[in-house]
Order: C-alpha cells, then sequence, then structure tokens
C-alpha cells in the first residue's frame, strides 16, 4: 500500500474517491503519528478523537451512498491553535486561555467543515501567536523534526510540524509576518499568504475570543505538502461572499510553464546578508529555473529601500500586536524609547501615518509585475536556527554568516508581501550541508493567488518537492 502518512492531500482525497482507503484509515494514520512522534516534537496540543472518529465514521458511510458534502470531504487535519473551534480547546499558547472551549468555528474553520474536512485536533504556537519561534508556558516547546535542536519557526510551527511528520495531512495557519512562510520553509513544506483579505480572519485569536471585526493586517491561509494542496483548500477558504475578492472569486493562473516565465530575484538584502548557504541553495534554485526555460531578471529596483519597508512595517505590525499584551504589560510600554514599545504604544495618528506610507509602497508594486510574472526571494536570512528563548525577544540576536543582527531581522524578507497586500507561496528549494531544508518565496501580482501556487507547482519537477524528515517512518 502506498504510504499514507507521506501522500499529498490531494493524492489521498483521489483514494478516497476511488474506495481504495477509508477516511477512517486517514484518521488512524494520523493519530498514530501523533503517538509516534508528538511527545518529542510537541505539535499537537489539542485533540478531539471521539467526535472526529464519529465523523470519519459517518464520512465513509456517506461516500458509499454517494453523499458527498464538498472538496474536502472525509480528510483529517488539524488547525492552528488560534482558531476558534467550537467544542474544542482554543488557548492561543495562552495560560489566562487554558480552558476555553469555543461555541462557535472561526469563519475559516467553518468553510473548512463545510467543505467536508474532519478537524481532530489543534497544533502550537508562540502565546498569541507573538514570536519566529513556537513555545509557551502552557504547551511546552516545539522543535524541528529536521534537527530536534532547532525551531521549526513561529508561529504556525506547530502547524508545520504536523504537516512535515505526517500528524495532520493540511493544515490551516495564519501569517502576519511570515508566520506560514518561515514554518514551511524551515520544516520543508509548501506554505501560502493569501492576497489580504481574500480569506477571512473573524474567530483568530487576537484579537480577543469573540471579535467579529477583522484585523488589519494578517490572514488565514493554508500549508502542505504540495502545491496543489494549497490550491485545493484556497479554493474552500475564498468565498464569494466577503473580503473584497473582484467577481468573488481570485482568477486562475497565467503561469502553466516555466518557458518564457519572467521571474525576478531579489536574493539578498542591505539590511541583513542572505546567509551564503541559503544564497547557494536559491542560486543554484534560480539556475534550475533558468535551465526549464525562464527568463532571470536581476536589479528590478524595489518600490522604497529594504530598510525602510522593513521599519514601515514593524511599525505597523507592533501596534496591530499591541492586542496581544495584557493592561499591565501595556502600560509598563508606555514611555518606553524601545522600538517595539514604541509600535505597541504609538497613537492611532501616527499608526495611520505610517499606513499611508504602507499605502504608497503597495501602490509602486505593479510596475514591477510589468517586468516580471513573479519575484523570488529567500524567505528567512537564514535556515532553522538553533532555539533561543531565554531572553525577552527584543533582546535576541540571529548568527547570520557568522554575524549577530537583532531578531527582528527575521521579518526582513516576508513582510515585503505582507505589507504590499500580495500573494507569496513558499515551495521547498533545497537542503544545506547538514540537511535542513530551505524554501523559496514566490510573490505575484494582487489577486494572483493561483499563479504564484501554479509556479510552485512547476518546481515540484525541478527539486523533488516535499521529502519526509529523517527518522520519519512510512505507514
Amino acid at each position: 500500500m502506498a504510504d499514507l502518512a507521506n501522500a499529498t492531500a490531494t493524492q489521498l482525497l483521489s483514494r478516497l474517491a476511488k474506495g481504495e482507503v477509508s477516511s477512517t484509515e486517514l484518521l488512524e494514520t494520523c493519530l498514530e503519528r501523533i503517538a509516534l512522534y508528538n511527545g518529542e516534537l510537541v505539535a499537537v496540543v489539542a485533540m478531539d478523537v471521539d467526535r472526529a472518529r464519529a465523523e470519519a465514521e459517518a464520512a465513509d458511510r456517506a461516500r458509499e451512498s454517494g453523499r458527498i458534502k464538498g472538496p474536502l470531504h472525509g480528510l483529517p487535519m488539524t488547525v492552528k491553535d488560534v482558531f476558534e473551534t467550537e467544542g474544542l480547546l482554543t488557548t492561543s499558547g495562552a495560560q489566562e486561555l487554558a480552558d476555553h472551549v469555543p461555541q462557535r468555528d472561526a469563519e475559516s474553520v467553518a468553510r473548512l467543515r463545510a467543505a467536508g474536512a474532519i478537524v481532530f485536533g489543534k497544533t502550537n504556537v508562540p502565546r498569541y501567536a507573538g514570536d519566529f519561534q513556537t513555545y509557551n508556558d502552557l504547551h511546552g516547546v516545539t522543535s524541528n523534526p529536521w534537527d530536534k535542536g532547532r525551531t521549526p519557526g513561529g508561529s504556525s510551527g506547530g502547524a508545520a510540524v504536523a504537516v512535515a511528520t505526517g500528524m495532520s495531512v493540511v493544515e490551516l495557519g495564519s501569517d502576519i509576518a511570515g508566520s506560514i512562510r518561515a514554518p514551511a520553509s524551515y520544516c520543508g513544506v509548501f506554505g501560502h499568504l493569501p492576497t489580504w483579505p481574500a480569506v477571512p480572519n473573524r474567530g483568530h485569536i487576537p484579537p480577543a475570543p469573540g471579535w467579529v471585526s477583522i484585523p488589519a493586517l494578517g490572514l488565514a491561509g493554508p500549508l502542505g505538502r504540495s502545491a496543489d494542496d494549497l490550491d485545493l483548500v484556497l479554493r474552500v477558504l475564498v468565498g464569494s461572499d466577503l473580503c473584497g475578492v473582484p467577481g468573488g472569486r481570485l482568477p486562475e493562473s497565467t503561469i502553466d510553464t516555466l518557458v518564457g516565465c519572467k521571474v525576478g530575484l531579489w536574493l539578498d538584502n542591505p539590511l541583513v546578508r542572505t546567509d551564503h548557504e541559503v544564497m547557494g541553495i536559491l542560486r543554484a534554485f534560480a539556475d534550475k529555473l533558468a535551465g526549464a526555460g525562464a527568463i532571470l531578471i536581476e536589479g528590478l529596483k524595489p518600490p522604497r529601500p529594504f530598510y525602510e519597508m522593513h521599519t514601515t512595517y514593524a511599525k505597523l505590525l507592533f501596534g496591530v500586536l499591541s492586542q496581544s499584551f495584557t493592561e499591565e504589560e501595556y502600560l509598563a510600554l508606555i514611555g518606553s524609547q524601545d522600538p517595539m514599545a514604541l509600535g505597541v504604544t504609538q497613537s492611532y495618528r501616527d499608526w495611520m501615518a505610517t499606513e499611508e506610507k504602507r499605502a504608497k509602497v503597495e501602490a509602486g508594486w505593479p510596475a514591477l509585475f510589468e517586468k516580471a510574472d513573479v519575484i523570488l526571494t529567500p524567505v528567512t536570512p537564514l535556515p532553522a536556527f538553533p532555539h533561543s528563548i531565554e531572553l525577552p525577544a527584543p533582546q535576541r540576536q540571529l548568527l547570520v554568516n557568522g554575524k549577530e543582527v537583532p531578531y527582528f531581522t527575521h521579518m526582513v524578507w516576508t513582510n515585503l508581501a505582507s505589507m504590499a497586500r500580495l500573494p507569496a507561496t513558499v515551495a521547498p528549494a533545497g537542503f544545506t550541508a547538514d540537511g535542513l531544508p530551505v524554501g523559496v518565496q514566490i510573490i505575484g501580482p494582487r489577486w494572483a493567488d493561483h499563479s504564484t501556487i501554479a509556479f510552485a507547482r512547476l518546481t515540484e519537477e525541478l527539486t523533488g518537492g516535499f521529502v519526509p524528515p529523517p527518522g520519519v517512518q512510512a505507514v
């Protein structure tokens, strides 16, 4: 029998349709993987096994009688523990929410269930999704399956680990500053940041449980073991009723071949130089694209200097993250001259002035896409790094090319798409000498989500796509 734990969601749905496997078997495979690997990796932090088994059995009976609920019928999956799930513990990694069991689903979770998905568990996050690593006092530290001494990234770290190890078939993550994209790169899976605001984020924590307004930054998106998986889940998440998508649906891909595809390259950043090994991997990846007929374009000028774009988005991000601070924590930051504190406590007037700068940057991107179909960048300046949680985040440093750089420069590449509200897909690009996966970020024009995913699909033929971590056995 083909490997159920490492197959893609698209492959498994095909096998379900042919009667080669049942939803019950797929669910039990995920539960077996959790029993095998979750103890040392800490990816899945809550489950509702009894309900999931009942739903899987019902899905199998429905399929036998020809009643298909939707495109995800009978597919077991987990979701990031920031999305409210009716009847299933949702903590966002916060002690004060240790017993929070919502009475409703987040909008994106509701859409997955309506399409037939069986949501059986939740995956770990940093407290209120507020870090580039995944850890909290409630559930512990999540480790990278490629090297347990390293982080899987954050804040969708548990999600990426679950997908990489077969604990889940696909995942629902969220991304405000690389929270889907960095973990996808660090764990060797695929991830997608949709065009803002194509996917609803209502029911995401933060903000506080029960809020119905949509945050000004960040949104939900999929992680999977193939580009096809991303496309499959994205079509479920994007509805026809909201979020400004023209015509109520995303346009189909305009990219069906690498031959003649114009590919812009931004591989280095003066704010923090790209790790030499990551640079080599992405250069080799670009060479493969050229060998397949793509047209590489270097020297494209960004809408504004990289440093300016980074500081602009960081100020907006810290303002939005202020919702994650308790009143006591917030008041303690007032008067501090630390850049993060200034961002958290800024006035609405200041935030809107920065938002105007962001909008002007966004307005400069269409000119770039007159010259390139997609733009490729690193996902982060470095591969997955060793766990580093002893110091508060503002005091941490990252080691890049033997030099220490500020912790928040981790998002210099992911914030490009975030601040311009553009779609960005991450696909595996290669491995370091130590065997750590490295992804590539594929940025496209506004609403061109299916095009960036299609480009990622074409790269699978060049790189081999998803590879299971060592020590993760087939089932």
